[in-house]
């Protein structure tokens, strides 16, 4: 998602206000919605005792508690607003970890990674108890500082093809996790499905729109991150993140994911929450988006109030050899 650089005095607290409200209405109302895609990759890796999980992008914090209630171990990192991830301590019980920049840059894609294989280096478990929840606010790299064995789960549930730059930010962030893993790690990665199943890109072009970008540009598996604005992935976005990543495919799945809100209000607040609005806000005004977001929304609208868009959401397995 994107994220505007904090600014300084009575601009900066207005943001930092802004950002609370964004967090608890993804928290409350938005977050809640992709319940259904974190069950079915959780059953279908079986999570449970033993598995030690790493949330990249983890947010507030929602799919770490659902995997720890499962019996995993978790740990999270994200480098968005600090707010999201305050929610995540209060959800968890724990507190959240800052770090300063990595003085080690992340490799591009293409290049070989040297990797900290903590199992086989021989590194100890760590010494406090491994089933306490861990949230890092920054990159991957922060974990460096974590004494822990390694990781044999990663996930980045935050639907990746959103805005220009996505895959090659989720390629960075998977290369930069890898070596804290163990050989063998499953590696998930979730993204958009196809237009046709979704009902709320018809919504989220209005970002597009008002942001003044050309989502129809080329964008595939050799032009990552091409483009600008929302788009939903294509066929194979998300088997060439994996592989630009160093993963071998283990196979892919599909889950619905409806987006239902009781009300307009409700959905606006939600979709705005995702911060795939904020380009549209600064281009225009938030006046203009959420009144144009009223209007994409009123053919999702039943007679009751309510506001019911199905989607399809598309995950990958990958493994780590």
């Amino acid at each position: 998602m994107l994220v505007r650089e904090p600014r300084r005095g009575a601009a900066g607290s207005r943001r930092a206000h802004d950002e609370e409200r964004a967090a608890l209405d993804w928290a409350e109302i938005q977050e809640r919605m992709l319940v259904p895609l974190y069950a079915a990759v959780y059953e279908r890796l079986e999570i449970g005792p033993g598995a030690r999980l790493l949330g990249l992008g983890c947010g507030a914090g929602l799919a770490l508690v659902l995997a720890r209630a499962r019996g995993a171990s978790v740990t999270g990192v994200d480098e968005g607003p600090r707010a999201r991830l305050a929610l995540a301590a209060e959800r968890l019980g724990c507190s959240v970890a800052g770090a300063g920049p990595s003085r080690e840059p992340v490799p591009p894609p293409g290049a070989s990674v040297p990797r900290r294989d903590l199992a086989a280096s021989g590194v100890a478990a760590a010494p406090e108890d491994v089933a306490t929840p861990r949230l890092l606010h920054g990159s991957p790299a922060v974990l460096r500082g974590v004494d822990a064995p390694p990781y044999t789960v990663v996930t980045a549930f935050q639907p990746a093809g959103a805005t220009a730059g996505d895959y090659e930010t989720l390629t960075a962030r998977l290369r930069a996790a890898l070596p804290f893993t163990a050989h063998g790690a499953t590696v998930v990665v979730a993204g958009w499905g196809p237009p046709e199943r979704c009902a709320a890109s018809t919504v989220l072009r209005v970002a597009t729109r008002l942001a003044d970008t050309d989502a129809s540009l080329p964008f595939g598996p050799g032009e990552l991150g091409a483009g600008g604005g929302w788009r939903p992935e294509r066929r194979d976005d998300l088997e060439a993140v994996a592989a630009r990543a160093g993963l071998r495919l283990l196979g892919s799945g599909r889950v619905a994911c409806p987006f239902g809100y009781a009300g307009t209000a409700g959905a606006v607040r939600g979709l705005l929450s995702t911060g795939l609005f904020d380009a549209a806000i600064e281009a225009t005004d938030a006046a203009q988006v959420d009144k144009e977001l009223r209007e994409a929304l009123h053919p999702y609208t039943r007679q009751d109030g309510t506001v019911w868009m199905p989607n399809v959401f598309r995950y990958v397995v990958a493994r780590r050899d």
